[in-house]
């Protein structure tokens, strides 16, 4: 902002133009530059910067050209908001070119720069654009591990805060209430600053180095997970009787791991050590057997976590140090999406809710036409009504309805947006003024210094929250006002300025409320949807890893996309006013409380089931029941999500998981069979959270007994008729099963579609369903499909995303493809179609038929692209 305001002041004196107004062209260029160019290398940096003046100053010259007639200037506007977020559904650049065409006709309308200046703005307009990207590469020039190194640092900074907390929840004398929310307030920090941390890890220049990116992931998971499992123990603590000395231990413990300088993370280590033999020492005192004693176990846990702590942030800082000096080696792989540097709100959802319902005839245009229509219909009826109040301001009800529009998907947000800025306004008028008369309107610089200082502020405010943007906004322009309005003008001003801005917000909020509307219900209900298929890939993905040890699973990525599909969830179900206890609409709070805990324990499992076992064939076959029957019970509730009719019931696997534990309670002990028994102990945890949520939702919890689990009416009555379907249909163009004898083999034959490429040769396979029985004494068959996804252009394997539709066109189970192996669960007899989306190939469906003849409850299916 300075350089672009300071070059913008220096062309209009050097080209005779008014200082106001190349102020304005170049201020809009730092502006934009700042807000709507993010980009991570020079070339893309330089060609986003340098595009900017070619749109704004075409508008420019047509806005003058137009200024002569009042209602097409003012249609102009509104085609150019709608044109805006249209161009939006295309990419970054081309919503550059969007905003910079709306931004280049509201300052030609402000401003009324003559036609003849044209020439002239587009001078200032891009030597200012050149100055801002010199400035930009001076001193902020894209360091992809520089930009590690300071995440790693961010992060650093939230372990420290849980630290602190941890020290003041051990105080006797402080209040536990207070210090408990405290360390609640800075768990949930650490995990949104881990999530952003992972999501920063997928910047596009990846390098070809998946071991140590993997490792980069690894490490920050489990240093997060140490971090929560301390703050998780301290609160513990605050409820015990704890022994001073062993008190002080703590402390002392705690104090080291806040105070730890970068690159001393092992030094945590003998203060854990101290922490240990102060909790020997308290457990064979003399007091041994008095409530004080209860206090030993979270003491050992939280000497245990600071030795993990250490051990994971020191090799996580040490990778990061150790990384690459050139931009195109640093390890970055994806594992989370962003949504403007933030974890992913409710526009994942939002956009899966809308491409299901537009999939057919005339609607398949909607999803392009619904926000500019949305856009346009608010402007047309906005401009009309705020050109009435001020015909020179008539913009600021313009402004409202982009804002509105601009990073919200439901009602909720966009009203809680209005709350946002009519607040900060309020707020920043009152501060804005009262610098505007502690300055006075003399000093030209100190109010422009005031200007960037506000909008500075405002920045860093706004991903904390949107009124402290407004506030800082407000002050800046309050500082502008002052220099064309008096004292006596300025409170009707912003008034007015509250009252057009209103009007927009409103205005569009009730219009995107009433053209395509989308149910917030639905999107909350496809957010939950999203999180039960992650959690269905986590079990997946465990299978696997515990079935074959040299498959491509990544245990802990997996429970991360847990954190963002929670976050998604959270977003959506985040009241508008937090209301006292005792009223209704309390069951969204449980239900998301529910999934936060199993997010928990999906953690830890993901953390102690990542190791190689190799279980007797008696235990694995009791691990995949356990597997099979909660993959089947999640799909359940996925039906029951889709289509808010919980027929189905839901199958705990928790008394399947402690017989298998307790058969595994008389091997051996060691590291490794106490982190088998760990996982299955946090495996069943999970089981409980999501049952509990599965009640919520409508759906009957049933323990599933070893010898088999029940299925509804509902189930059966679907299952003959898709079976009775599959008779009648044989699979065509893709595999087809040829039904064998009990104990013998099927012969699979697999051909490509059109234009795949090669086809896969024949081959037979056993046929697995696994069976178990029914109340009428029937056999309800399930069965695993696992395989391969390969090409000619990636001999190593492909990655995407697997999908499976059954015969009646529903979405039976979905995975993910790592390292060109995947895995899906509880199919049923009958046709399916297996339907590949990857990246890198247009999307590839096969049909696979699932007998119902006994075996081992697996399909080997292999797919070539």
């Amino acid at each position: 902002m300075v350089t672009s305001l300071a070059v913008g002041y220096a062309m209009a004196g050097a080209l005779d133009i008014p200082a106001m107004i190349g102020m304005m062209i170049g201020g809009m260029m730092g502006l934009m530059s700042a807000f709507a160019v993010a980009e991570n290398t020079w070339q893309r940096l330089t060609r986003a910067i340098l595009w900017m003046p070619f749109p704004y100053a075409a508008v420019l010259w047509l806005a003058a050209e137009l200024h002569d007639d009042r209602r097409l200037e003012i249609g102009l506007m509104v085609g150019a908001l709608a044109l805006t977020f249209f161009l939006a559904r295309f990419g970054q650049m081309y919503l550059l070119t969007g905003m910079m065409l709306f931004n280049g006709l509201m300052v030609g309308m402000m401003a009324n720069i003559p036609a003849g200046m044209s020439g002239k703005a587009l001078l200032v307009a891009l030597v200012s654009a050149a100055a801002v990207l010199g400035t930009r590469l001076l001193l902020c020039y894209p360091m992809p591990r520089e930009d590690l190194l300071r995440t790693q640092r961010a992060f650093v900074v939230e372990a420290r805060r849980v630290a602190d907390a941890a020290v003041e929840a051990l105080d006797p004398d402080a209040d536990q209430e207070r210090a408990v929310r405290r360390m609640t307030r800075a768990l949930r920090r650490l995990n949104v600053t881990t999530v952003t941390i992972d999501g920063r890890l997928a910047q596009p220049e990846v390098a070809a180095d998946p071991d140590m990116a993997e490792l980069l992931h690894r490490h920050l998971f489990d240093a997060e997970l140490a971090l929560r499992g301390i703050g998780r123990a301290v609160q513990d603590l605050t409820g015990l009787a704890v022994d001073p000395q062993l008190r002080e231990a703590l402390v002392v413990g705690l104090v080291v791991a806040r105070d730890t300088p970068l690159g001393s993370a092992q030094g945590l280590r003998p203060a854990a050590e101290i922490i240990r033999r102060q909790a020997d020492a308290a457990l064979n005192g003399p007091d041994a057997a008095s409530r004080r004693a209860e206090a030993v176990e979270p003491a050992y846990r939280v000497a245990q976590l600071l030795d993990s702590l250490a051990g994971s942030l020191s090799h996580w800082l040490a990778l990061g140090w150790s990384s690459p000096q050139s931009p195109a080696k640093v390890p970055f792989q994806p594992t989370v999406a962003l949504e403007r540097d933030r974890p992913a709100g409710s526009a994942a959802a939002t956009r899966r809710v809308l491409a299901a319902g537009t999939e057919t005839s005339w609607r398949r245009i909607v999803p392009f036409v619904r926000a500019p229509l949305h856009a346009g219909v608010a402007a047309a009826i906005v401009c009309p009504i705020t050109d009435a109040i001020d015909p020179q301001r008539f913009y600021w009800g313009l402004v409202g309805v982009m804002i509105t529009l601009f990073g919200t998907n439901t009602t909720h947000e966009r009203l809680r947006k209005f709350g946002h800025r009519m607040t900060g306004t309020v707020i920043g008028a009152v501060i804005g003024i009262a610098l505007l008369h502690l300055v006075g309107r003399g000093h030209v610089y100190v109010m422009l210094t005031i200007i960037v200082a506000g909008i500075t502020l405002g920045a860093w405010g706004m991903q904390r929250a949107y009124a402290l943007w407004v506030v800082g906004l407000v002050v800046a322009l309050v500082q502008l006002y002052g220099l064309t309005t008096p004292d006596a003008g300025m409170d009707h001003l912003l008034g007015e300025r509250l009252l057009d801005n209103g009007l927009g917000i409103l205005i569009a909020t009730l219009c995107a409320a009433v053209i395509f509307p989308l149910s917030g219900r639905r999107i909350t209900r496809e957010a939950e949807r999203g999180y039960v298929s992650a959690v269905d890939d986590l079990v997946s993905q465990l299978a696997l890893r515990w079935e074959d040890p040299d498959a491509p699973v990544r245990l802990r990525g997996a429970a991360r996309a847990l954190d963002s599909a929670l976050f998604q969830v959270v977003s959506l179900v985040r009241p508008l006013v937090r209301m006292p206890l005792g009223v209704r609409g309390r069951d969204a709070d449980n239900r998301t409380a529910l999934l936060t805990t199993a997010t928990g324990h999906a953690r830890a499992l993901a953390a102690a089931a990542d190791i190689d076992i190799d279980l007797a064939p008696r235990q694995a076959e009791r691990f995949t029941r356990i597997t099979t029957v909660l993959t089947g019970s999640l799909q359940a509730l996925d039906r029951a999500l889709a289509t808010g009719e919980p027929e189905e019931s839901w199958q705990r696997v928790g008394p399947l998981v402690w017989e298998l534990k307790a058969e595994l309670d008389t091997a051996p002990s060691g590291p490794r069979a106490e982190r088998i028994r760990t996982a299955l102990r946090e495996l069943a945890a999970l089981d409980d959270s999501l049952a509990g949520y599965a009640e919520r939702c409508g759906l009957t919890v049933r323990s599933a007994s070893p010898q088999g689990i029940v299925s509804s009416p509902m189930e059966r009555r679907t299952q003959a008729l898709v079976a009775e379907w599959g008779t009648r249909r044989a699979p065509r163009n893709a595999a087809a099963f040829e039904r064998s004898a009990p104990g013998r083999s099927a012969t699979v034959t697999a051909t490509a579609g059109p234009g795949t490429g090669t086809a896969s040769p024949e081959r037979a396979l056993p046929v697995p369903p696994a069976t178990s029985a029914t109340p009428s004494g029937g056999v309800a068959v399930t069965v695993a499909v696992a395989g391969s996804i390969r090409c000619d252009r990636h001999p190593a394997g492909c990655a995407g995303w697997i999908t499976v539709i059954n015969g009646r066109g529903k979405r039976v189970a979905a995975g993910s493809v790592q390292s060109g192996r995947y895995r899906v669960d509880g199919l049923r007899p009958g046709p399916h179609t297996l339907i590949v989306s990857a990246s890198a190939h247009a999307p590839h469906a096969e049909l696979l038929s699932v007998p119902s003849a006994g075996g081992t409850g697996r399909i080997d299916h292999d797919m070539w692209l």
